[in-house]
């Protein structure tokens, strides 16, 4: 079912299909995605099934707030805080080590990291604020390129999701992903943001 970002009934058919631990796709500042709850248990099993995405390649979180990313986390070096401070709502994804609150999300890899994101999108961080954080990856099968329009998404996930929201053409670079657990911070994938404007020495 696709639905417009435009529609209050809409957006709260998604609210409810997120609490019930269903897969929706969403538009957002980088590509479409598909997301579910982090709270709901199995919830990030249906997502990895459907994306096809094996299970040792863990899955990033969107939160509605910087403040909603630290409650999720065990430490934030001055690196990442900076980087945080600089960059968030926007298309960056940092990786830190997990906090009690976070522990029982089920994202796959070996559960001591959780790269989180805070996105430069009012509707994501809306969904994030009323459902809590949102376990939530480019909306295709693993591997595969990713559909710019909602149509595409559908067709590319046919049966894998219960609600399409339409937000429009979203095409272009996934977010940046830096590992920050460590001294120094790592890239992992550039993407967005161009590691040349965040990496050491910048």
């Amino acid at each position: 079912m696709i639905v417009t970002a435009s529609s209050a009934s809409a957006l709260a058919q998604v609210v409810s299909a997120l609490r019930e631990g269903e897969v929706v796709a969403l538009p957002t500042d980088t590509v479409y995605g598909v997301a579910v709850s982090a709270s709901v248990a199995g919830a990030a099993a249906r997502l990895f099934v459907a994306k096809e995405r094996p299970a040792d390649v863990a899955l990033p979180v969107l939160v509605a707030s910087p403040r909603d990313a630290l409650e999720l986390v065990s430490d934030v070096p001055p690196a990442a805080e900076a980087m945080i401070e600089q960059w968030w709502p926007g298309p960056l994804t940092v990786v830190l080590r997990r906090g009690t609150a976070s522990r029982g999300f089920d994202l796959g890899g070996d559960g001591s990291t959780i790269g989180v994101r805070c996105p430069d999108h009012a509707l994501v961080r809306d969904l994030a604020r009323q459902v809590g954080p949102l376990v939530a990856t480019s909306a295709n099968r693993h591997g595969q390129p990713t559909p710019a329009t909602a149509r595409g998404v559908a067709e590319a996930l046919s049966g894998a999701v219960r609600i399409v929201v339409d937000g429009g053409t979203c095409a272009g670079a996934p977010s940046t992903v830096v590992d920050c657990t460590a001294a120094q911070p790592r890239l992992l994938r550039e993407g967005r943001i161009p590691w040349a404007q965040i990496g050491p020495g910048h």
